[in-house]
């Protein structure tokens, strides 16, 4: 980043031009459809993964084949969609390690893909190994899944963003990109296919503060300054690694289920990510804002979490000064009991929150006094 003069100038001009693909979205998508037709191809819209797939089914039996070979994306993960195809009966294909002669015998290719320009109806991927070009080129059906927010207005666009994003990845420039627009006679697939993904989208859209992380332009620089990213790694967050993940999963599937709901707490609040995000998402700030949303609806269902009931009692002992100390002394009776003197090494009836924390860790036996009692004593 340091070798690339105008650095931060570069970063905002990718915020601006995410943005105002944002900002417009509805007009983009109409005038990247209308482009993509124009040039030879057909246009598929999915609100969700369920639909998406079933689009890339349909369209893997209609060409004639029980196979497919996937290059596979976050989109392409997201959506399931190997376990979706092979549900339908339609064996699926790794593109890496993948031979010439597979590519030509399945005839059909999934790809993801990086951006979507509207102007020209054109398709970028950008690929770590030569697969990507090679499936682009020999299946006689192409079939692209991308998300509606990875479209950008105009083709000059991308000499900021394909400077923004591999610098942002610690490479200077990468070496496998693949742009198609359409087809051709006599070069390449003789169909081709985008499938646009809603799949909670437009609902993130809504969202003045949460929607900045549509803006992501899927370059791990988030990931790699991440300390807690660095010490779990990537099962906990799902389909979507790292601190992006954690902004971007919540508000595409909802954020009251409890697993959603946990993502935006897995944080340091650090401030790191935001400092290398390529197009400037203010993820600390997502994740404050979604931390207040997910107790916002718990204090609105009708039976509260173990969690917020006992923060709740908690709150009413601790407001009064009587109500703290006839606690404590509860308290203290109830851990005598429960750890016979030696301290609490288990909670086996109580195998949620505390159970948990005790599988982990002993519970000290409480002093004979309160600090308030011996207070009073030395008084």
């Amino acid at each position: 980043m340091a070798e690339l003069p105008g650095w931060e100038e570069l970063r905002r001009a990718g915020e601006a031009l995410k943005d105002r693909a944002l900002l417009d979205l509805d007009t983009m998508l109409e005038r990247l459809e209308a482009e993509v037709v124009r040039a030879g191809g057909t246009v598929h819209w999915a609100r969700d993964a369920a639909e998406a797939a079933g689009v890339v089914a349909l369209l893997a039996r209609e060409a004639g084949r029980d196979e497919v070979v996937e290059l596979p994306s976050p989109v392409t993960r997201e959506i399931g969609l190997a376990a979706s195809l092979a549900a339908a009966g339609i064996a699926v294909h790794e593109a890496a390690g993948s031979p010439r002669e597979r590519l030509l015998a399945a005839g059909t290719v999934v790809s993801g893909a990086r951006f979507l320009v509207a102007e020209t109806g054109t398709v970028v991927a950008l690929e770590p190994e030569e697969e990507g070009r090679m499936c682009l080129v020999l299946p006689e059906t192409l079939i692209t899944v991308a998300g509606i927010e990875q479209v950008v207005p105009r083709l000059r666009d991308l000499g900021v963003l394909l400077q923004l994003l591999p610098r942002s990845s610690g490479e200077r420039m990468s070496p496998h990109a693949a742009m198609w627009t359409g087809t051709r006679p006599g070069d390449g697939p003789r169909e081709f296919h985008l499938v646009l993904l809603d799949n909670g989208r437009t609902a993130v859209l809504k969202d003045e503060t949460g929607r900045a992380a549509l803006r992501c332009i899927g370059c791990s620089a988030c990931l790699d300054v991440c300390p807690v990213y660095e010490r779990v790694g990537d099962r906990p967050y799902g389909d979507l690694p790292g601190p992006v993940g954690a902004i971007l999963t919540p508000q595409l599937r909802g954020i009251e289920p409890a697993y959603e709901a946990s993502l935006p707490f897995a944080s340091t609040l650090c401030g790191a990510c935001a400092d290398v995000c390529p197009v400037r998402i203010d993820i600390p700030g997502i994740l404050v804002h979604l931390r207040a949303r997910v107790v916002e609806s718990r204090r609105r269902r009708p039976v509260p979490t173990p969690e917020l009931a006992l923060m709740r009692a908690a709150a009413r002992a601790m407001g009064d000064r009587r109500r703290y100390e006839r606690a404590l002394r509860r308290l203290h009776r109830w851990s005598g009991l429960l750890s016979g003197g030696r301290g609490v090494r288990g909670l086996p009836v109580l195998s949620g929150l505390a159970g948990r924390w005790t599988d982990a860790r002993d519970l000290p036996v409480l002093p004979h006094r309160t600090f308030r009692e011996w207070w009073r004593s030395r008084r």
